[in-house]
């Protein structure tokens, strides 16, 4: 077993989502602090911090560079972080006289946090775009199922007959309802942070917001606003949604789980799991992944709470926590909205 499923070689199939893991790589992670580092060079020199010149040696010499890895491995493990190293590889590579130049007025958490704000918004986008499909697809249900009839059931119980398109509209309502909630989740994260080395942009000759404010317009981002080191409310708010999410289809996954029983069959499929003991079961295995990936979720909210407290101007505890959890939290979110669109397609009876 793998320490996470995520990335497991056969069970990632099951939970995982490379598409969304892609912007987790190290490969990802590289392409954008590099890129904030262009843009910080970019926008200092249209505000006369460095040199025009600075700017085209610093792109020409990061075009083609390679970060020495066995080197980084061994530098966060003392520095708790990449950025220190992987600036004096970029500075030595660049040389002088245009190597100070490099990262003037930043610090280490304006790179990682801008870096994965600037990750995040093709995440959003295919997050967003999925979410739109999943209720169009329980749209489609509930036409295609129309005038179809399933027990209604308060605490577990009997109640009365139904439409199924009762059932199935009322899950629709709560994919729309955390939908409805992303436009004001994505503003408190996909901002610039630019603070420098104790929040107060001291290195950025008083030119600090603005120099945020045009960064943002170079890298799709909202430059605008006060520095957000220790202030992690956007990341704890989105660590919520992404729990809506998955809770939203885990619920609806629940509710096909019991549905899917025997003595109830209410809904069948064209794809159920098989068993390798019992060949006659036809296992809701898309449904119960959708309970599993919710409840995983609504655990790692928790620890993102726990990263709200940082200490004074900057925390290496609490922010280390999250890099440990958020991904996680993200592909998990993705992940669970494909499988509900999978197994939505994969409906062939709902009620009678």
């Amino acid at each position: 077993m793998r320490i996470s499923l995520f990335d497991h070689p056969l069970l990632g199939g099951l939970v995982g989502d490379e598409e969304v893991a892609q912007h987790f790589t190290l490969e990802a992670e590289f392409k954008a602090i590099e890129q904030f580092e262009l843009v910080l060079a970019k926008v200092s020199a249209e505000f006369k911090l460095i040199p025009k010149g600075a700017v085209s040696a610093i792109t020409k010499k990061l075009d083609k560079f390679a970060p020495d890895l066995k080197r980084l491995i061994d530098a966060s493990a003392r520095d708790g972080v990449i950025i220190p190293d992987l600036i004096a590889q970029m500075r030595a590579e660049i040389g002088g006289p245009h190597d100070k130049h490099l990262h003037l007025g930043a610090t280490s958490q304006d790179v990682i946090d801008t870096s994965l704000a600037m990750r995040l918004v093709p995440v959003f986008n295919i997050i967003e775009e999925r979410l739109s499909r999943v209720v169009s697809a329980i749209e489609s249900l509930s036409i295609g199922f129309a005038g179809n009839q399933v027990m209604a059931r308060t605490r577990m119980q009997n109640a009365f007959e139904i439409e199924a398109s009762d059932r199935i509209e009322a899950w629709r309502d709560l994919v729309v309802s955390v939908l409805e909630r992303l436009p004001a989740v994505k503003s408190g994260v996909l901002r610039v942070q630019l603070g420098g080395a104790v929040g107060t942009r001291h290195q950025l000759g008083g030119k600090g917001a603005e120099i945020a404010e045009r960064m943002g317009e170079e890298l799709n981002l909202d430059g605008s606003g006060p520095v957000w080191h220790t202030n992690r409310v956007g990341m704890a708010d989105f660590a919520n949604w992404l729990s809506l999410v998955t809770g939203t289809l885990g619920k609806i996954g629940q509710d096909i789980t019991l549905m899917a029983q025997n003595d109830i069959a209410e809904i069948s499929f064209k794809n159920a799991g098989t068993s390798s003991a019992m060949p006659h079961k036809q296992n809701p295995v898309g449904a119960e992944i959708l309970v599993t990936l919710a409840r995983f979720n609504a655990t790692q909210v928790s620890g993102m709470h726990h990263t709200l407290v940082h200490e004074n101007e900057r925390s290496g505890a609490a922010w280390t926590l999250e890099w440990m959890i958020l991904p996680q939290m993200v592909v998990a979110a993705a992940g669970s909205l494909k499988r509900a669109e999978n197994l939505f397609a994969d409906v062939e009876s709902f009620g009678g």
